[in-house]
C-alpha cells in the first residue's frame, strides 16, 4: 500500500518498481492491477508507430515537449527490440528522448518486445495501468518498428500516428497491409528529402480508396522534420482534434469497450492456459498420447477434444 501511495503521488522509483511488479505476470502483480484499476482511464493514450528510421522516437520527443509546455505530465512506454544477451530492452528509443529524460513532469520506460509480434510487449497494458493510475496526463507508446505486423497499438491506443519517410526503397510504408487501416493521423517525417511529396501524394491516394472515406475522421497527413521540430505544433493540433472527434463522436467509448474485450480475452486465454498446462502435467497426459500420434493411432485432433473434455467438463 505505501508503494501505491508513493506511486499515486508521482515518485518515479516507486511507479519504476510498480511498473517492474506487473510486468512479471505473477499473483503480487494480478493483486497490484485489482487494486488500482478502478482509478485509472483518465489518461489519453496516444500510439506512435512506422518503420525503423522513420524518427519515431525524435517525433515522440517533440511532441512530449509541446504537452509539457501546456503543463501536462507526460508518461512514455517506448517499446524496443528485445537484447539477445540481457534479454531486456536495448534502450535505443530513450537515448534519442535525452531532452526530455530529466524532466520532472515527464516518465520514460523502455520495455523490451519478448517475442511479441504486434509491436508492442505483452506487459505494455499493465504499463499503461499503472502510468494512469499515476495520474499522468498523457501516455504516449512508441512501437518498436517492425512494419506490417506492428497493428496491436490500435488495440492500446486512442489515437494512433503512423510515421513514414521518404527513402526507405518503398515510398508508400503505410499502404502496406494492416499500418493504413489504424492510422488516425499520417506523418511523413524528414520531409526536407528528396521524394516526400510523392510520398504524401501515394499516402492520400491510398487513404482515397477507403468506402468510408467520407464518414467520420479523414486522416490528416502532415509532413513533418522532427530533429528541427518542423511541423511539430501542427501534428500537436490534429492530436488534439482527433481526441476532440473520439469525444464528440462518442466514439471514444467504443474503442475502449474493444480494447477492454480484448484485454478481458487475453487475461482469460493466459490462465486457461497456465490452466490447461498445470492438469495435463499433473496427470503426464501428453506425453502419454505423443507416441500413438507419433505412430499414427491416433490423431491430435481427438486428442484436443480429449483434453478440453477431461479439463473443462
Amino acid at each position: 500500500m505505501e508503494l501505491l501511495e508513493k506511486a499515486k503521488a508521482g515518485n518515479k522509483p516507486s511507479i519504476a518498481r510498480l511498473i517492474s511488479i506487473v510486468e512479471e505476470g505473477t499473483p503480487e502483480s494480478a493483486a497490484v492491477l485489482r487494486e488500482i484499476y478502478l482509478e485509472t482511464g483518465g489518461a489519453r493514450l496516444i500510439g506512435v508507430t512506422g518503420p525503423p528510421g522513420s524518427g519515431k522516437s525524435t517525433l515522440t520527443d517533440k511532441l512530449v515537449k509541446a504537452c509539457r509546455n501546456k503543463g501536462k505530465t507526460v508518461g512514455v512506454i517506448a517499446v524496443d527490440p528485445t537484447s539477445p544477451f540481457t534479454g531486456g530492452a536495448i534502450l535505443g528509443d530513450r537515448i534519442r528522448m535525452s531532452g526530455i529524460a530529466l524532466d520532472e513532469g515527464v516518465f520514460i520506460r523502455s520495455m523490451g518486445t519478448r517475442g511479441s509480434l504486434g509491436g508492442v510487449s505483452k506487459a505494455t497494458h499493465n504499463a499503461i495501468k499503472v502510468l494512469d493510475y499515476a495520474g499522468f496526463d498523457y501516455i504516449f507508446i512508441e512501437t518498436v518498428g517492425v512494419g506490417q505486423s506492428e497493428i496491436d497499438i490500435v488495440k492500446t491506443a486512442d489515437s494512433v500516428i503512423v510515421v513514414s519517410v521518404p527513402g526507405l526503397g518503398d515510398d508508400v510504408q503505410a499502404s502496406k497491409a494492416g499500418i493504413l487501416e489504424i492510422g488516425d493521423i499520417f506523418v511523413v517525417n524528414k520531409s526536407d528529402r528528396d521524394g516526400a511529396e510523392r510520398v504524401v501524394i501515394e499516402l492520400a491516394q491510398m487513404l482515397d480508396l477507403n468506402p468510408n472515406k467520407d464518414i467520420g475522421w479523414k486522416p490528416p497527413i502532415i509532413k513533418t522534420v522532427a530533429s528541427r521540430g518542423d511541423g511539430v505544433d501542427e501534428l500537436n493540433d490534429k492530436v488534439n482534434e482527433h481526441y476532440d472527434y473520439l469525444l464528440e463522436s462518442d466514439e471514444i467509448t467504443e474503442r475502449r469497450k474493444i480494447r477492454l474485450a480484448n484485454e478481458v480475452m487475453e487475461v482469460l486465454m493466459k490462465h486457461a492456459e497456465t490452466y490447461v498446462h498445470s492438469r495435463l502435467e499433473e496427470e503426464e497426459f501428453t506425453s502419454k498420447k505423443l507416441d500413438k500420434i507419433l505412430s499414427r493411432e491416433l490423431n491430435p485432433y481427438d486428442v484436443v477434444d480429449e483434453i478440453l473434455e477431461k479439463t473443462f467438463k
